[in-house]
């Protein structure tokens, strides 16, 4: 997930209050979002998209599920079909994806890369400032991951049925059977944190998370916290003292430890003590293209080794190109090197990322594997029977 450029918003805002109070400024705010999400979510083909009628037909009989989505943060109504941004819910129906996992992300550094980072600036606070986050959300990242916590349950709430929110096993099996004998178009959604900065550097804030309904948590984000040190941090350190602690109170808790964004540093430290699967939600390869933000070959089989999995992106950077056929040529290499048990779908959909298409053209992944030579089961399984599997073992029970 990246931001850049969100100023605008916090102008919105204080514009819209000086000319004409509240009203105003939330129709100039949600105008300043609609430009900024058109700016930061690309997607080069909007649809309609055509898939020839096999690739059709066999996708419509997938189980789908995406390991990362950014979608709760600028501010859309996930009920409503957009006409920007990458994910709402008709579009997750529209792409026959069953579950969506929805990550949370509480800090982002100013004018970010893939690099090095510090952690001295903060654009998600112009986000809740501008968006009319509660008071609290303006200085706590704990805060901010209960309120995006909150909207995902909100819109669950008001779906009459068409989003479900999954914070265990029995709520998945529960979901699976409603979607597989009653309603296709059903989808559920499962919470995600990016960074353990959100846990405002106290451990003991892991319980609130895990109340909100948090599922998986990656260590680190953008830049080193805490507990663990981040791809793009200034130091790319591993686990601290805090760090090892904060694994096991994960898996202890069955909440699901996400590699995503770690550094080399972190992820051999998290291989190292890991005794449940873990997982990296969004990422590439090296083996396809090379750079700090991929897995070398050695780290896909060291996840695999877990019981764990790969959720491979859909961006550029991670996939090593702007089609479908690059991100399903990333898919079949860590296939090659992994396993089908342990690779899945991680496409960065509304992370400030350019997508070949939105969430209602995944029948063109479907159709990229199997030109890229993926068997049927092969797909079955990375199109989500693997993370359906992962997540009926890891969540839990009840």
């Amino acid at each position: 997930m990246k931001l850049r450029r969100t100023g605008l918003l916090a102008t919105a805002a204080a514009v819209g209050l000086s000319l004409g109070g509240p009203i105003l400024r939330r129709t100039v705010v949600e105008r300043l979002a609609d430009r900024t999400e058109r700016r930061l979510n690309k997607v080069a083909d909007p649809g309609p998209y055509a898939v020839p009628p096999a690739a059709a037909a066999f996708h419509e009989r997938l189980t789908i599920v995406d390991f990362h989505a950014d979608t709760l943060l600028l501010g859309r109504d996930l009920l409503r079909r957009a006409n920007r941004g990458h994910v709402d819910v008709p579009r997750l129906a529209a792409g026959n994806i069953a579950v969506q996992v929805f990550a949370v992300a509480t800090k982002v550094p100013r004018h970010l890369n893939i690099d090095a980072n510090g952690d001295q600036t903060d654009d998600i606070a112009t986000v809740a400032l501008a968006l009319g986050w509660p008071r609290a959300t303006w200085r706590s990242l704990l805060a901010r991951a209960e309120h995006q916590a909150g909207r995902l349950a909100r819109f669950a709430a008001e779906s009459g049925g068409r989003l479900t929110v999954v914070r265990s096993a029995a709520d998945l099996d529960e979901f699976l059977e409603r979607r597989t004998t009653r309603d296709r178009s059903a989808v559920a959604g499962v919470l995600a944190l990016e960074g353990a900065h959100a846990l405002d550097d106290d451990l003991a804030n892991l319980e609130r998370l895990d109340r909100a309904g948090y599922r998986m948590v990656g260590l680190a984000h953008f830049f080193d916290n805490a507990f663990a040190g981040s791809a793009h941090g200034l130091v790319k350190g591993g686990l601290t003292a805090a760090g090892t602690e904060l694994v096991a109170e994960l898996e202890r808790r069955r909440i699901i430890v996400d590699l995503a964004h770690a550094s080399a540093a972190t992820i051999d430290d998290v291989l190292a003590v890991a005794t449940r699967p873990v997982v990296a939600s969004h990422t590439g390869v090296c083996g396809v293209l090379d750079n700090a933000r991929n897995l070398s070959d050695d780290q896909l089989l060291g996840i695999a080794a877990t019981g764990g999995m790969v959720g491979i992106g859909f961006w550029p950077t991670a996939s090593g190109g702007d089609d479908a056929a690059s991100i399903a040529r990333s898919i079949a290499y860590a296939v090659s090197v992994a396993g089908e048990d342990h690779v899945g779908l991680g496409s960065d959909f509304d992370g400030a990322v350019a997508v070949p298409f939105d969430a209602s053209g995944m029948a063109l992944l479907t159709a990229a594997l199997l030109d890229a030579g993926l068997d049927e089961p092969a797909i079955v399984a990375v199109m989500g029977g693997s993370a359906i599997r992962l997540l009926h073992e890891a969540l839990p029970p009840a």
